[in-house]
C-alpha cells in the first residue's frame, strides 16, 4: 500500500508561529484557501478538535480556557475556564456533547457541553506531571503524562489501568480497532501495546524525539504508524513488521503535530512545523 508522499501545498496564513498568534484558522486542504478565522483566546492555541459533521469545534489554550465554536458564524458558543494552568490537549466524545481536556496542572477533566454548570463532570488527578496528550474511544479515555505513565480510564466500569514507561510520555493513541495503544516517549521510541494486558507488541525507531511533544498516529486502517520528528522529517513504519517504510524531509523545523485522514488513504495528511505553517501531503501520484 502506498503512503502520502507528495506535498501539494502549504497553509501559511498565520502571523508568525502557528500556535502563538492565538488564532484558529479553517482551511480547505485541497485548494489551500482560508475559509474562516476564529479569534477569542488570550494566549497560544495548543489544540483543537472538530465535532462529527463539522458544525462545531472546540479549542484549548494556554489562557486556561476551552472555547466551543460555531463553525459557520465564527462565534463562541461557550467559554469554560477549565484548568489552573495551560491546557495542552482537548478531545470530543462521539456525539460532541462531552469534552475531555488535559492540562499542565496534571489533571484530565470531563465537561458536559450541554450543561450550564461551570464544574467538570469528572476529574482524573492520578498523574504527577503535565498531561500533553489524550485520546477518546467510546467509553474510554487514554492519557499520557510526563511522569512516565499512560492511564486508561473505563468510564462505564469506573476503573483505571496504568502502565509505566521508561521515559516521559508525550503522545498516546487508541488503534482504530480499539485493541492496541500507540505510545510515544522522549527517548525517540514509539511503542505498540496490547490495551488489555499492556504487553509490548512492537517498537518503532528511526525518528528524533527527545525534547518536544511530537505527534504520532496510525493510518486509517491501522496498517502504518506515522510520526513527526524534531529534525523535520515525517517517518512511516509498517505496523506489524515494525520496519521503516519511508521518510520525507518535510521541513527544517520540528514536526510537532500530525493528522492522518480517518477513513481514506487517498486523502490529505496534514502536518504542522514549529516555526512555519501547515503542510498538506497526498498519496504519491494523486
Amino acid at each position: 500500500m502506498s503512503q502520502p508522499t507528495k506535498c501539494i501545498g502549504k497553509l501559511t496564513g498565520h502571523e508568525g508561529a502557528v500556535m502563538a498568534d492565538r488564532l484558529v484558522k479553517l482551511w480547505n486542504p485541497h485548494t489551500q484557501l482560508l475559509i474562516k478565522t476564529y479569534k477569542g483566546h488570550g494566549f497560544e492555541v495548543n489544540d483543537a478538535c472538530a465535532a462529527p459533521g463539522s458544525s462545531t469545534f472546540i479549542s484549548c489554550s494556554s489562557d486556561k480556557m476551552l472555547i466551543n465554536w460555531d463553525v459557520s458564524t465564527g462565534q463562541p458558543i461557550r467559554k469554560i475556564r477549565a484548568h489552573g494552568h495551560r491546557i495542552n490537549c482537548v478531545k470530543l466524545a462521539a456525539d460532541a456533547s462531552i469534552a475531555i481536556s488535559g492540562s499542565y496542572d496534571a489533571t484530565v477533566k470531563v465537561w458536559d457541553l450541554r450543561s450550564a454548570s461551570r464544574d467538570p463532570v469528572q476529574i482524573m488527578a492520578e498523574a504527577k506531571d503535565s498531561i500533553p496528550s489524550i485520546d477518546v474511544s467510546d467509553h474510554e479515555i487514554l492519557s499520557a503524562s510526563v511522569d512516565g505513565h499512560i492511564r486508561c480510564y473505563d468510564i462505564r466500569m469506573g476503573q483505571m489501568h496504568e502502565d509505566r514507561m521508561t521515559e516521559a510520555v508525550t503522545c498516546v493513541r487508541f488503534s482504530n480497532d480499539n485493541n492496541c495503544l500507540l505510545v510515544a516517549t522522549l527517548d525517540s521510541t514509539i511503542r505498540l501495546l496490547d490495551k488489555d494486558n499492556g504487553k509490548l507488541l512492537a517498537t518503532y525507531k528511526g525518528h528524533k524525539n527527545t525534547d518536544y511533544k511530537v505527534d504520532s498516529t496510525l493510518g486509517f486502517d491501522d496498517a502504518i504508524v506515522i510520526s513527526g520528528s524534531e529534525d523535520g522529517r515525517i517517518v512511516m513504519w509498517d505496523l506489524v513488521q515494525a520496519t521503516k517504510l519511508q521518510e520525507q524531509q518535510a521541513d527544517k523545523s520540528v514536526i510537532c503535530s500530525l493528522s492522518y485522514h480517518p477513513t481514506q488513504n487517498k486523502r490529505p495528511t496534514l502536518l504542522k512545523t514549529l516555526d512555519c505553517g501547515w503542510q498538506t501531503y497526498f498519496q504519491d501520484g494523486i
